[in-house]
């Protein structure tokens, strides 16, 4: 569907649903901040509430020294033959202070986990009533739009994904989603694997932390280093004590090409770095539930992206949105096929939710920006099928005990 098509009612009825619920308010001073069970990434605290468990081999008794050379640098070693891989291996403890508005929009897309190429499959078939296997034409970019300021009052589950990699600072776009276990006090937070883990080729990013309604403001980039925090991160930072992703994408995943992006999903589980006695949901005041049914495309009248793109022509800075009707793109044959729609956004809008219609009206996520091609004309995401339920899942009843 082109641009100037693009539908108002399907639009405002989706933006809705991202707004505020009626319980919530905005940011204020008290929190503005300075089943795949292989795939599970335990951090069991051992040394406080902001500290996971130690890494492989080393004694609890070094645990203090361990966690000053962490928090004095020692996350920034990359050696190839030491990097975390595993499910198991994940790491993340808070170093309160690491994510500041100047290192915040200093962070940067890597073009390469949105350079994606659109892969062979089947031409969809007279009457075929099934999607798998297909891939439609490419669809006419859509011109992303932005999001209405304040995005605490347009778009409040979404937000911003920061980590570091070899590379630098990185970002991708995330939303806050509910949690079955702890209703309306949810601490999850859903984005794409590459934004957590490497893939193949590696393992787990480091200093992973989530900022809902990142510049809720709109600021331009030049005035953000200077800003108020509480512009930049109105409801605070929020660090991943726990994430999960496939065992596909840990597997397979790589930086071009698709491998491993029909299963590029993740699932965080994050605490305030400043300590706040509120969960994330009740802080933000909204969360999507997550639909694991697969709708066919041919149920879906429009479906809308929504993230922070951060390669050119876009700074990173603002929040912006497609909406479009979803076509079918098949990477591989034997894996799911995944959904695809026109957009203009570009790295950074990884990992940002997808969101639609469900049949009874609610709105839910339904997928997660994974790849698209160099010219940014399209995205695509992958189904969230019983390997992401089952990620999904394990995430919440492992913290199903905790308050």
């Amino acid at each position: 569907m082109p641009s100037t098509r693009r539908s108002a009612l399907a639009a405002a009825a989706l933006t809705a649903a991202l707004a505020l619920t009626a319980t919530a308010c905005g940011p204020s001073d008290d929190n503005a901040a300075g089943s795949d069970k292989q795939a599970s990434a335990a951090a069991t605290s051992k040394g406080g509430d902001d500290f996971p468990s130690l890494p492989k081999g080393i004694p609890a008794k070094d645990l203090e020294k361990w966690k000053q050379k962490w928090q004095s640098g020692a996350w920034k070693n990359w050696d190839k033959d030491q990097w975390l891989r595993e499910a198991h291996d994940f790491i993340n403890p808070i170093i309160k202070g690491h994510w500041k508005p100047d290192t915040m929009k200093d962070a940067h897309s890597s073009d390469k986990t949105l350079a994606g190429k659109s892969a062979p499959g089947t031409a969809p078939g007279a009457g075929s009533s099934s999607d798998q296997g297909v891939t439609d034409p490419e669809p006419t970019p859509v011109e992303a739009k932005a999001v209405g300021l304040p995005y605490h009052n347009n778009a409040a589950p979404v937000g911003k994904v920061f980590f570091d990699s070899p590379e630098g600072h990185m970002v991708c776009s995330a939303t806050v989603v509910k949690d079955p276990a702890h209703p309306g006090k949810s601490n999850m937070v859903w984005t794409a694997g590459h934004c957590v883990h490497a893939g193949k080729s590696g393992g787990w990013y480091r200093n992973i932390a989530f900022v809902p309604s990142y510049n809720d403001r709109g600021l331009p980039a030049s005035q953000v280093n200077s800003a108020p925090v509480q512009d930049v991160a109105p409801y605070g930072v929020w660090w991943a004590d726990w994430a999960q992703t496939s065992s596909q994408w840990i597997n397979q995943g790589a930086e071009t090409g698709g491998a491993g992006a029909p299963y590029d999903f993740s699932v965080l589980h994050v605490k305030s770095e400043n300590g706040t006695g509120k969960s994330l949901e009740e802080t933000v005041g909204n969360a999507l539930t997550v639909d694991f049914s697969t709708p066919q495309v041919k149920s879906i009248q429009s479906m809308g992206a929504w993230g922070y793109p951060a390669a050119p022509p876009f700074d990173g800075q603002k929040m912006y949105d497609c909406i479009d009707k979803p076509g079918r793109l098949t990477i591989d044959p034997a894996q799911p096929t995944m959904y695809r729609i026109g957009c203009t956004m570009t790295g950074g809008s990884s990992g940002g939710g997808w969101f639609a219609k469900s049949p009874d009206g609610q709105v839910v996520l339904v997928s997660n920006t994974s790849i698209g091609p160099a010219n940014s004309t399209w995205l695509a995401g992958p189904r969230l099928g019983p390997e992401a339920k089952g990620v999904y899942n394990a995430l919440s009843q492992k913290f199903a005990n905790q308050g």
